[in-house]
């Protein structure tokens, strides 16, 4: 797996590779283009993932997850805090972006 030093670099590269899309996670889905696509778990899949950990400050760690989404020619990222796990979401959605594969 490719290693980036900053999320802005994943992102970066990331793009160059078609994951255009911005997801949003919501709670029983991904979101985008404002709501025009709200995609259930079986779905997607997560192709692969960047964990990020700040180095001074806790607030900074992140995951970046590029997300396919073949059924509608999607290919996006979703960034999101170490947190995901504490916000609202159904265990679906938790269990398809848990990282410890």
């Amino acid at each position: 797996m490719q290693t980036f030093d900053t999320v802005s670099q994943a992102l970066t590269e990331l793009k160059k590779q078609g994951y255009s899309e911005d997801f949003n996670l919501m709670e029983e889905f991904l979101e985008c283009r404002n709501g025009q696509y709200q995609i259930t778990p079986e779905y997607f899949a997560v192709d692969s993932f960047y964990r990020f950990e700040g180095e001074s400050d806790p607030g900074d760690e992140s995951i970046v997850y590029a997300i396919s989404a073949p059924k509608f020619g999607l290919k996006g990222v979703l960034v999101s805090a170490f947190g995901v796990y504490s916000e609202t979401a159904t265990n679906e959605i938790m269990e398809k972006l848990r990282i410890n594969r």
